[in-house]
This record gives C-alpha cells, sequence and structure tokens, in this order.
C-alpha cells in the first residue's frame, strides 16, 4: 500500500519525501480534530475502574 502511495506522489524522491511527511501531518491533524473527540463523546467511559 505504501508503494501505491509513493508511486502516486508527482515529483523526485526529496519531493515525495515533503509530501509524504505532510500527508502523515494531515492524518494526525485529522485523527486530533475529529475523531479522538468524537470517540470521547461517543464511548463515555463511566466506569470508575477504568483508568
Amino acid at each position: 500500500m505504501y508503494a501505491l502511495i509513493w508511486k502516486a506522489l508527482p515529483g523526485p524522491t526529496w519531493f515525495k519525501i515533503i509530501e509524504a511527511l505532510i500527508l502523515v501531518g494531515l492524518v494526525v491533524y485529522a485523527l486530533f480534530t475529529w475523531v479522538y473527540p468524537w470517540i470521547s463523546d461517543t464511548f463515555v467511559g463511566t466506569d470508575p475502574n477504568l483508568g
């Protein structure tokens, strides 16, 4: 799968590395902005035994 993404990115190798880092940053940003808060609100841990 990573090879498919790597081949889909345009440009030389140094530019692909920059693009890949930007894509990883966008995924992390999306997770912290939308996914993790949604999980926190949806799956409320009311069990007092949970850490």
